[in-house]
């Protein structure tokens, strides 16, 4: 997968404004850790989540879309007329349908000649949107669009919260799966992307790979049904360690595959940008790519795990404090659960 017309154009970000501590997590479960003897600090020192964001109750994940997908589009410097695609690419939207791309297209301003849609696909869905768009300016279907998309993580924590406190049937061994919801965070990110021809960064987006291993699909489950706790607030069942190394196992193969159709070596990377899940992922990540850690950007101490948008918001952060520099040739390593990979490759202009 190559392209030869497409740069990255511009990045957003929005940060949530109320931080939530893992150590205020346990303060919360105190009940759950005392009867079964668990030691504070355990959440922090599997995952190495400090604290994460969220957004203020019932804030809805379009509303922040809207705000970020325009401050991409005012950082772009382009005509918001010639934007000819909107993707909404978050696993959080504001509801079944209409599609929540719809209401932030309208709010954005852009073309009504625009192609609009939600790309759902777990923690890579602002990745497959980059593709998709890629594909439709090479095509000459489109001259510019912006993915967009929203996590919204504040009813899943304080939802799995919840039923911990009230399952008195918890045991050391059943609390495991639990605590991957307890490092969700919240977050929103937007990509301009466009035609060479409009230009101003030279950024070429240079194409990438993906790859597929959907025997894990069960290692992770999302959207538990709401009458299953009553509340009508979402829950998810991991099985982290199983997830973990099936998830690198299958980075490993893709980078391989990616390294290969951009014919890079691994000394060729100058930055990259991953998915954000915990420090135990991160480290093994790097040991298994043979990727120096001083090249990786992490955010997940401060955020959490903020699905889809933990990639490109790192991607945002890392821009906005001078993390990619004139020449550097940056990837961006998304897997997502299914298990799905996708690696693209940026070339940042001289």
């Amino acid at each position: 997968m190559r392209y030869r017309h497409v740069c990255v154009e511009a990045t957003a970000h929005i940060l949530p404004p109320h931080v939530v501590t893992s150590d205020e997590i346990e303060a919360e479960l105190a009940l759950v850790y005392e009867r079964l003897s668990l030691p504070a600090g355990r959440l922090e020192l599997m995952t190495g989540i400090k604290e994460r964001r969220f957004f203020d109750r019932g804030t809805k994940p379009g509303t922040i879309s809207a705000q970020t997908a325009k401050l991409a589009i005012e950082r772009s410097g382009l005509d918001p007329q010639l934007f000819g695609a909107l993707i909404h690419g978050s696993v959080c939207r504001d509801q079944m349908e209409p599609a929540t791309a719809c209401a932030v297209h309208h709010a954005a301003e852009i073309s009504d000649r625009s192609i609009v849609l939600d790309v759902s696909n777990a923690c890579l869905g602002l990745l497959n949107g980059m593709m998709l768009l890629a594909n439709m300016i090479e095509l000459g279907q489109v001259q510019a669009g912006v993915i967009v998309g929203t996590e919204t993580g504040r009813d899943l924590v304080e939802g799995t919260i919840a039923s911990l406190l009230k399952d008195e049937s918890l045991t050391r061994q059943s609390i495991k799966p639990e605590f991957a919801s307890l490092t969700i965070g919240s977050g929103s990110a937007a990509i301009v992307l466009c035609h060479s021809d409009l230009s101003k960064t030279g950024c070429r987006f240079l194409g990438g790979t993906f790859l597929a291993d959907t025997t894990s699909a069960e290692l992770c489950s999302g959207g538990v049904e709401s009458q299953v706790h009553g509340d009508g607030r979402p829950r998810m069942q991991t099985d982290s360690e199983a997830l973990l190394h099936a998830g690198v196992n299958l980075a490993q193969i893709t980078w391989q595959k990616f390294l290969r159709e951009l014919d890079w070596t691994e000394s060729d990377v100058s930055k990259v940008f991953t998915h954000q899940v915990g420090v135990a992922h991160r480290r093994l990540l790097m040991q298994k790519l043979e990727i120096d850690p001083a090249k990786d950007y992490p955010t997940v101490e401060f955020l959490g795990n903020t699905g889809a948008v933990a990639l490109p918001m790192a991607l945002s952060l890392g821009c906005e404090e001078g993390r990619v520099e004139a020449g550097d040739s940056v990837a961006l390593l998304g897997i997502g659960s299914g298990l799905n990979s996708i690696m693209l490759g940026l070339q940042w202009s001289e």
